[in-house]
């Protein structure tokens, strides 16, 4: 029992000397890329560099011991951060006290919210959130993360929570461009979009070693950190107008419990809700995905946990809101990591970090910050799913379309609401007109397939419907209109099958309405049977009174209702002949 909800017990039982080499090594190179992303993200979120470390330690550590998967590299990330920018943004101005502890104080309130979800089991929430909504939304995200660090490229002071924003206040402002800013951010932007897609190739090709090339190319933010840091301080560029990072607090952060003020938990208490979800769908999305490739399994629930674990522990740190991120969660599995303590090791390089190199940032441009995020961010895009998903399923189009606009439009928290309720609406919709086909028999066999897409035998005075839906409240009176609009177009029916292979559940509101058919086929002289029908709803049809008053019976399969049924009607026409 203790180890379901510490995971930490069940891998470190066979943890050993080779185990952790690969974790190390694993923990080496995600250090390496998240010393710069982490500063990134908490610029993007509007927040001081440091914040960023912080938020980079301590919740590994709770990841570790909480989480479930082996490679789940936990973390800030651009989604959440620009969520959290916006959060905040409406209560209190960048760059304050209040600001900071509004961000502290989200982080805490996301981390119990995952805490009771998990506890109360409901890691089924993510099945909530269709695919094309969630690529939707992290693609406009993408494109508004990306679309805000452009007045940090060109050195304005632009700003704006959606692209119309955004774009306004940048135009508004192009007469403010700062040309060695400029120059320094597209420098940086080209360079990295080069390492990411070339370096690793070229050093194999000059006959290094996979994994060497792999952690050298891993480090192309650091060097670009590195370089531009010793040209803005070489040069003075600081005191010609290129905005840097400035100081950053030497040292780890201190522990703490957030605000506790009730106005200011209402009033974040939506977006941390919006943020919980969006950052658990993300984080189960990648582990579930990085962990089938090892044939492991992960517990959605004890995921809740983990994720809450680490928000919380962000929280007391000094940190904002954290998930399990995609591209480092990647590059943790292709490093070689195999359990979760790659990411403790990980918060100790992050540690040391802030510990001895945070001086060493003060003349960090901040254009080259927004240079890692853009490379970053740009990942995320997807505008080729749209028209993947134009091909399959119009309506899932419409879906992602619309929450790719609104995101764009009015912001990612409206943009996250809408996806949710076009999705909750798409279910709906799907389901309360589920698919059905009148089917006959294939013949010399005992399959039943569409009358109109197969030869079959019919019957004219059977009639059998194959519904292909759970029957519940949304599509209990489609299916009556269904069955009345069939009795009443043949006029020859005896019997009527419903045949329900497909059906899982049947709710008390479709109960009602297969009590309300078998009476109206009764009255109407044609008997009600069932066929297929599985056992746990066979189970649940005989706690009520409706087999007791079922006009017809229940067939265990729809040839054994097709034998007997033609079989007695034929027996009826004989008789009646005579």
């Amino acid at each position: 029992m203790l180890e379901r909800y510490l995971p930490i017990l069940q891998w470190l039982r066979t943890y050993n000397r080779g185990t952790l080499t690969n974790d190390l090594v694993a923990a080496l190179i995600v250090t390496i890329m998240l010393i710069p992303q982490s500063l990134a993200y908490a610029l993007l979120a509007g927040l001081p560099a440091e914040v960023g470390l912080y938020a980079s330690i301590l919740p590994l550590v709770a990841y570790a011991i909480f989480g479930t998967s082996r490679t789940l590299a936990v973390g800030p990330v651009a989604v959440v951060s620009l969520m959290t920018a916006a959060a905040v943004g409406n209560l209190a101005l960048s760059g304050t006290a209040e600001y900071l502890t509004a961000a502290i104080a989200l982080a805490f309130i996301s981390g119990l919210m995952l805490i009771l979800m998990g506890v109360l089991r409901l890691g089924m929430l993510a099945n909530f959130l269709s695919h094309p909504v969630i690529s939707g939304f992290i693609t406009a995200s993408g494109i508004i993360i990306a679309a805000s660090q452009v007045k940090h490229i060109l050195g304005v002071n632009a700003s704006g929570h959606n692209m119309l924003e955004l774009l306004t206040s940048i135009v508004e402002h192009s007469s403010e461009l700062h040309w060695p800013t400029l120059i320094i951010g597209v420098s940086a932007t080209a360079f990295l979009f080069w390492v990411r897609k070339n370096l690793k190739p070229l050093l194999i090709k000059s006959g290094m070693n996979s994994r060497m090339a792999d952690i050298l190319a891993k480090a192309g933010p650091v060097a670009a950190v590195a370089a531009t840091t010793l040209v803005t301080f070489l040069f003075h560029l600081d005191q010609g107008g290129v905005k840097v990072v400035g100081d950053v607090p030497t040292g780890l952060p201190g522990f703490a419990l957030p605000n506790f003020d009730s106005d200011l938990w209402q009033q974040l208490f939506i977006s941390a809700l919006l943020i919980s979800v969006v950052g658990f769908v993300e984080s189960v999305s990648v582990a579930q995905t990085l962990a089938a490739k090892r044939r492991q399994r992960i517990d959605p629930n004890q995921e809740l946990i983990g994720l809450g674990a680490s928000n919380v522990a962000s929280s007391i740190s000094g940190g904002f809101p954290v998930t399990g991120g995609f591209s480092r969660s990647v590059v943790n599995f292709d490093a070689g990591a195999e359990t979760p303590a790659a990411g403790a090791f990980t918060a100790v390089g992050i540690a040391l970090a802030t510990l001895l190199l945070t001086p060493l940032l003060f003349f960090l441009p901040k254009a080259t910050l927004a240079a890692t995020i853009i490379v970053a961010v740009l990942s995320l895009v997807d505008l080729g799913a749209l028209k993947r998903t134009w091909a399959y399923s119009r309506p899932d189009f419409i879906a992602m379309a619309a929450t790719i606009l609104l995101t764009l439009i009015s912001g990612v928290e409206a943009g996250i609401i809408a996806g949710v309720s076009l999705s909750i609406l798409l279910y709906l919709h799907r389901t309360s007109k589920p698919h059905s086909a009148l089917v006959g028999r294939v013949p010399g066999t005992e399959h039943f397939r569409n009358v109109e897409r197969f030869d079959v035998e019919i019957d004219h005075r059977v009639l059998t419907l194959r519904i292909d839906e759970s029957l519940y409240f949304a599509n209990a009176r489609y299916l009556e209109d269904r069955v009345y609009d069939l009795i009443s177009a043949n006029k020859e029916v005896k019997d009527f099958v419903l045949m329900c292979p497909a059906v899982n559940l049947i709710d008390a509101s479709a109960l009602e309405s297969l009590e309300a058919i078998n009476q109206r086929l009764k009255d109407s002289g044609v008997s009600f049977h069932l066929s297929e029908v599985k056992g746990p709803v066979m189970d649940r049809l005989k706690r009520s009174h409706f087999l007791d008053e079922l006009s017809g019976k229940v067939f265990l399969s729809q040839y054994e209702a097709w034998e007997t049924l033609r079989t007695h009607d034929d027996a009826l026409t004989q008789k009646s002949t005579a």
